[in-house]
C-alpha cells in the first residue's frame, strides 16, 4: 500500500504543498472536525503510515492469537483511502473478497484508484460502497473498522458497534486513537459486544469489567519509520514516530486469548523486569528478578502491548 501511496502523491504535487496540507490536518483533527474537512493528500502523507502500521501490529496480534481464522470475506468500514483492506489482505490470503464502505465519496474515490494498482485480485475488484457505517448493510467474514469511531458521537458508538458486529460473520476488529477519548469509544464498543455475546480475541485477558480507572487508560504505541515524503509532509527531522492506538477484537467463537498484557513499556532496572499487566482478575504488578533465570531471559523480548500466554504468565509466577 505504501507504495502505491508514494507514486500517487507524487502526481501533480507542488514543492511545498503537501507540508501546508498537513498543518491544516493536523489542526483539523485537534479542533474534532469530519473527514469532510481533510485533504486526502495531506492524509496520505502525514496520517496513512501511522494508521497503516497501527492496523498491521492489531491484525499480526490477532493473527498470533486465531492461527485458524482464515476469512474469505471481509468489510472495510469507514474506509477511508482503503487501509484495512491493504492491512488485511498482507496476513490472510484466503481473503478472496474486499468490500469497502464509506460515506465521502474522495476517499472512496482514492481508495478505488490506489486498489486498481494492487496485483492482488481481491483488492483490485473490490466493491466500493457509498454508505454511513451505522447504517452498512453488507456482510464479511471479517469487519474491520480503523479509525472510524472517531466522527461518532459517544453516546451512539454502542448502537454502531452493534450494527459492525451484525455485519460480521466471524470477527470484527476496530483500531482508534490511543487516546482517553479514543479508548471512551473502544470502551463502550467493548461493553456493548460483550453483552450480545461475542468472544474476547483481545487485547484483554477476560471479559469481565474493565479494570482501568480514569486518568488511565488503556492504549499501546507501534514505532514506524518516515520516508522522506512522511518528513517533508510532518516538517519532521526524526526518521520515525510512534503511532499510538487502542483496540478491539471479538470474534462469534470461543477461543485462545492472552492470559495477560503488558498495559505499559516495561519498567527495566539493574534487579530485574517490571511489567504492569492486564489479566483476567484484573490489573497485576510482576516484576521478574534477573536472578530468575529462563523466566528473566523470556520477560527481556516482551515489549508494550504483548500478550502472555497462560504457560509464560505461570514461568513468571514461579
Amino acid at each position: 500500500m505504501l507504495a502505491a501511496v508514494a507514486a500517487l502523491l507524487t502526481e501533480g504535487q507542488e514543492k511545498g504543498s503537501q507540508r501546508i496540507a498537513s498543518a491544516r490536518l493536523t489542526a483539523a483533527y485537534r479542533e474534532g472536525l469530519s473527514s469532510s474537512a481533510v485533504d486526502t493528500k495531506a492524509y496520505l502523507a502525514a496520517r496513512l503510515p501511522a494508521t497503516y502500521a497501527a492496523v498491521q501490529a492489531v491484525l499480526a496480534e490477532v493473527k498470533r492469537l486465531r492461527p485458524d481464522f482464515r476469512p474469505g470475506t471481509m468489510v472495510d468500514a469507514g474506509a477511508g483511502p482503503g487501509t484495512g483492506s491493504w492491512a488485511a489482505a498482507s496476513w490472510w490470503d484466503s481473503l478472496s473478497s474486499f468490500t469497502l464502505v464509506d460515506r465521502d465519496a474522495r476517499f472512496l474515490a482514492l481508495a478505488g484508484k490506489l486498489l486498481a494498482g494492487s496485483d492482488r485480485q481481491g483488492l483490485a475488484a473490490a466493491r466500493l460502497l457509498s454508505g454511513d457505517i451505522a447504517e452498512i448493510a453488507v456482510r464479511g467474514d471479517l469487519v474491520i473498522c480503523a479509525y472510524a469511531l472517531a466522527e461518532i458521537p459517544l453516546e451512539r458508538v454502542g448502537i454502531v458497534a452493534e450494527r459492525l458486529w451484525q455485519a460480521a460473520n466471524q470477527m470484527l476488529v476496530i483500531v482508534e486513537p490511543g487516546t482517553p477519548a479514543g479508548f471512551a469509544r473502544i470502551l463502550d464498543a467493548r461493553r456493548q459486544l460483550l453483552g450480545l455475546g461475542a468472544h474476547m480475541v483481545g487485547p484483554c485477558a477476560g471479559a469481565g469489567h474493565c479494570p482501568l480507572k480514569a486518568p488511565d487508560w488503556c492504549h499501546f504505541a507501534v514505532r514506524l519509520a518516515r520516508s522522506r515524503s512522511h518528513m517533508h509532509a510532518k516538517g519532521a527531522s526524526v526518521p520515525f514516530e510512534d503511532e499510538k492506538f487502542s483496540w478491539l477484537a471479538v470474534s462469534r467463537m470461543p477461543g485462545a486469548a492472552a492470559a495477560a498484557r503488558v498495559l505499559a513499556p516495561p519498567r527495566r532496572i539493574k534487579a530485574g523486569i517490571g511489567l504492569k499487566l492486564c489479566t483476567a482478575e484484573g490489573l497485576a504488578e510482576r516484576h521478574v528478578a534477573r536472578r530468575d533465570g529462563p523466566a528473566y531471559k523470556a520477560c527481556r523480548k516482551l515489549g508494550w502491548g504483548d500478550g502472555l500466554m497462560a504457560e509464560q504468565l505461570t514461568e513468571f509466577d514461579q
